[in-house]
């Protein structure tokens, strides 16, 4: 039995009529801290920005460069790398970090967002490509489908072109748990069949906070996906990130850590907690750069195979040296 449709994002957004802006429980919460110099980072080369930027909106499409205020996307631009946000630019889901728009997408699916991702990666002659996607539980695939065209357009132009997947959990909202793991099985399967060079799904943080972090998704349902994922392509890398600054603790990240490791994950990225707005969780603490070094070398005696750890570290933070 299928539960009733709500939309998450209902929960924690309210609209102030008289402002016409957004607020939520947390807009009271005025910053405490000021920001570290370790997380003040130049814009970097203004060409490469423009160039990029000038391209999406003429494609009429997203990045979550953009969508989600990377502090690396300069970099990232001028190394060659974009990750493009597919399936619009609202997202069904509330989670409390997120600079992605809340609400419930246009029924329809843009036919030609698939084509204008893969012109767009010809024109900028990206050599890495990480494709994402905002969460479609309105969707019966989830949107998994929205990645294996944007996948084949891609190809289309250059087959040598590598690209990385980063998905929602593909988790159904229904009371039937064998059902529930089963179409998140066929959805990744869907994904994992046309062959990206890395499956990255973000747990974003600790077991403790995923409740108040991430509404709509689970630890339990993002460890199954990952554990899905090295059963069906064993030949496929894994990844997963987290954000640090929430209110964990350095034993929770160390432990998280190691359920990843449980479920084989190869590949991770840690990095700061940055607030997008006042309507957005708070800052619980900024991380020192040695205690993500730290961090980051306890991930490789656990085992992980390729480890990015540093406060301005992000999901794709050089992608294409992994």
């Amino acid at each position: 039995m299928r539960l009733k449709e709500e939309p998450l994002w209902i929960e924690w957004i309210l609209i102030d009529m008289s402002t016409k802006k957004r607020t939520t429980r947390y807009s009271q919460i005025k910053p405490t801290q000021r920001l570290p110099k370790w997380l003040r980072r130049s814009i970097g080369r203004a060409s490469e920005l423009e160039k990029v930027n000038s391209l999406v909106k003429e494609s009429k499409l997203h990045t979550i460069c953009e969508e989600g205020r990377c502090p690396n996307k300069a970099e990232c631009y001028a190394a060659g790398t974009a990750t493009f946000l597919l399936g619009g630019s609202i997202c069904t889901r509330s989670c409390a970090f997120c600079q992605v728009e809340k609400g419930m997408p246009p029924a329809r699916i843009d036919p030609l967002e698939a084509q204008r991702v893969a012109e767009a990666v010809q024109k900028l002659g990206l050599r890495y490509v990480v494709l994402t996607s905002v969460a479609r539980d309105d969707l019966s695939d989830h949107g998994a489908n929205l990645f294996t065209s944007t996948m084949s357009a891609i190809r289309k132009f250059n087959p040598l072109i590598a690209i990385e997947v980063l998905t929602p959990d593909f988790w159904s909202r229904t009371c039937d748990s064998s059902l529930a793991i089963k179409e998140q099985r066929d959805r990744l399967a869907t994904v994992l069949s046309a062959e990206p060079v890395c499956f990255n799904h973000n747990l974003e943080t600790v077991k403790r906070l995923q409740g108040e972090v991430r509404r709509g998704a689970t630890y339990e349902h993002s460890l199954s996906l990952l554990n899905a994922a090295r059963e069906i392509a064993p030949e496929i890398p894994t990844k997963s990130g987290l954000m640090l600054g929430l209110g964990e603790e350095f034993q929770e990240v160390i432990q998280t850590l190691e359920d990843l490791r449980q479920v084989d994950c190869q590949k991770v990225t840690l990095g700061q907690y940055l607030r997008p707005s006042l309507s957005h969780l708070p800052v619980h603490r900024y991380w020192t750069p040695e205690e993500f070094e730290l961090i980051g070398e306890i991930a490789l005696d656990l085992g992980f195979s390729k480890v990015s750890s540093g406060p301005l570290v992000r999901s794709s933070y050089h992608a294409i040296k992994s």
